[in-house]
């Protein structure tokens, strides 16, 4: 004769399984972040939702929920590539999740001047594609698009990427030299006129290598916000459908 198995025990072993089993995936290999603001404007625009791969520069304690202070460093840990579009912990507060494209490694001298991006003493190439009408977290813009082509690094080839810019005479168009340091790299984002980002040291700065979290890899989701949520009738014309599964370059 068999025990019959069941009822709430079962369910909640049920649950905890779940749990533990999403908890790991979302550790080791993909987690999902929603983009909120318009800083990285043409790359990711509001209302897209991605995946993170965790494993991409190895694991930190940032890599797990509420980053518990149980090792320091990283372990299997890998440098960035100079372009990469990646999810991080800010600074200054680590309960925050920035994402921003990777500029600078170690090492490397980084200044704007006049909107042109200068890495290393040399100018970035950009070239113009026209104007772009940004639709963000705060009014439509006309801006200009440019695409920027970043020099190779030790750990990749030069990548090209767009960015937008409203003037190249902004507070963040003309910069110091900032030279990062060992063990961090520097961020900006695509928005270039209207992005928090290491060129402001006192709020972002240098981003230790230990707080990235991952790098951003496919949108699975993208919704422009045209739709309240009980309009569900409405539901299909909000969603972005042709960003639907495409990657994060």
């Amino acid at each position: 004769m068999t025990k019959k198995r069941g009822g709430w025990g079962e369910s909640v072993r049920t649950i905890v399984y779940a749990g533990l089993i999403a908890i790991g995936i979302r550790t080791v290999a993909f987690e999902p972040f929603n983009i909120p603001s318009g800083s990285m404007i043409p790359t990711l625009l509001v209302g897209d939702y991605l995946f993170v791969s965790k494993y991409s520069y190895g694991y930190s304690r940032h890599s797990m929920p509420f980053s518990p202070r149980i090792f320091e460093g990283r372990v299997w840990g890998a440098l960035p590539a100079r372009g990469d579009v990646a999810v991080f912990k800010l600074p200054r507060d680590t309960t925050q999740d920035y994402i921003k494209r990777i500029i600078g490694l170690p090492g490397d001298r980084i200044q704007v001047i006049r909107g042109i991006l200068n890495i290393n003493g040399a100018a970035v190439t950009r070239e113009a594609m026209g104007p772009y009408i940004a639709e963000g977290d705060g009014p439509r813009l006309t801006v200009r698009l440019y695409r920027e082509l970043l020099p190779a690094s030790s750990n990749g080839p030069g990548r090209a990427h767009q960015i937008i810019e409203q003037s190249d005479d902004g507070m963040l168009d003309n910069t110091e030299i900032f030279t990062v340091p060992e063990g961090h790299v520097f961020a900006m984002g695509d928005n270039r006129d209207n992005s928090l980002d290491s060129r402001v040291q006192s709020a972002v700065g240098f981003v230790p290598i230990e707080n990235l979290v991952g790098r951003a890899e496919f949108i699975f989701f993208s919704v422009d916000g045209s739709s309240p949520f009980w309009q569900v009738w409405n539901w299909p014309f909000a969603i972005r459908w042709s960003r639907l599964l495409s990657p994060v370059r």
